[in-house]
């Protein structure tokens, strides 16, 4: 990404300071990423709701950018006041570029606000940005739109100031069972908690009945939103010797890590839902993933992804679970190697065409 914004591309993007958001211009030649608007009011790092979709704001400041490109924190503006800043944008003739990363929204539990903003934004986009091929032929079906397929950039130690997470020791040995994990956060609306780690816990019954063992991790956040779906996870957990919870403070990008790189496999708990940042962070530290088939996030690595479902009796977790196995270190040092000189050079190719987004968006209104 270009420092300099006197000869860039100037791009104001919603919002800046996420890690996504940092990684897809990291490698952008040309582009300079202005600094995150600050509001004095709000705690230090708290960036929603958005400052550039107040309209009065992009009045005020709209020759300070060259193109907005919005990401997410729509969900935290009304939808009158996103329609205002859409019109403002084009009284400024400043072009939006929208990267829709999500066709559900994962915090949200009744879509029809998300839908409504989001049938809004994509008609008012000058182009459009997704991350599979999937999400991209929804798109088309449903706006007759067409949206450039851009994949997910690497988010595994994404900040340069950070050393790299390394796997665990290659002279340790295996796990002496399959080690799964299942990162329930703070049981946002799309974590379907209590109904993953109940199949949990019938799967693994299944698999020690016929002599495997699979021993389950549950990592749940100090604060949740759902109380009673967190005394339930509790509950099933104390019941199964293989369910083992643990609670604590929201964990930090560097402690997740860790967490997720001594695990064999991640089970991903979502009930709905379009793509997973959390998938590629196991990708990027070598960690097969177990999905429920929400949305596209098969696309995003088939090769390392396993779906099951949650509607056929456990049949298919079972599968799944029996499929793992324990990594050994010593491969998994070198497959995280390996994907992190893909990761690399894919970086270099996110950023050119994040660049040829917004340059044809550019010369698209001009």
């Amino acid at each position: 990404m270009t420092r300099d914004a006197d000869s860039s591309l100037r791009v104001a993007a919603v919002p800046t300071e996420h890690p996504y958001v940092r990684a897809v211009t990291l490698d952008a030649d040309g582009v300079w990423v202005r600094p995150e608007p600050t509001v004095a009011s709000r705690p230090p790092g708290q960036w929603w709701p958005p400052v550039l979709l107040d309209p009065e704001y992009l009045r005020a400041h709209d020759r300070e950018f060259d193109v907005l490109h919005l990401h997410f924190g729509m969900e935290s503006v009304s939808t009158a006041q996103l329609r205002a800043a859409l019109y403002a944008l084009r009284e400024a003739r400043i072009p939006l570029v929208y990267t829709v990363h999500d066709l559900a929204n994962p915090q949200l539990e009744d879509q029809a606000v998300h839908l409504a903003q989001l049938d809004s934004v994509i008609r008012a986009a000058d182009e459009l940005i997704t991350l599979t091929p999937g999400a991209a032929d929804e798109i088309r079906r449903r706006w007759d739109r067409e949206a450039t397929v851009i994949p997910h950039p690497r988010l595994a130690t994404g900040a340069p100031e950070r050393a790299p997470i390394e796997p665990r020791d290659p002279a340790d040995a295996p796990h002496r069972e399959a080690v799964v994990g299942v990162h329930l956060r703070d049981l946002r609306p799309n974590i379907a908690g209590a109904a993953v780690v109940g199949a949990l816990a019938a799967a693994v019954a299944a698999l020690e009945a016929e002599g495997t063992s699979v021993s389950v991790r549950l990592r749940l956040n100090e604060s949740v939103r759902d109380q009673d779906a967190a005394g339930e996870i509790r509950s099933l957990a104390s019941a199964s010797p293989a369910l083992h919870l643990e609670q604590g403070p929201r964990q930090t990008d560097a402690e997740l890590e860790r967490w997720i790189s001594d695990l064999d496999a991640v089970v991903l708990p979502y009930a709905h839902g379009t793509h997973s940042g959390f998938a590629e962070l196991c990708w990027d530290l070598g960690v097969p993933v177990l999905d429920t088939g929400c949305g596209y996030v098969a696309e995003q690595h088939p090769d390392d992804v396993t779906v099951f479902r949650l509607d056929d009796g456990g049949a298919s977790l079972t599968a799944a679970l029996a499929s793992v196995r324990p990594a050994d270190p010593g491969d998994r040092r070198a497959l995280v190697e390996h994907r992190r000189s893909l990761r690399a050079f894919e970086s270099r190719r996110i950023g050119e065409a994040h660049r040829e987004v917004y340059v044809r968006a550019r010369e698209g209104i001009a």
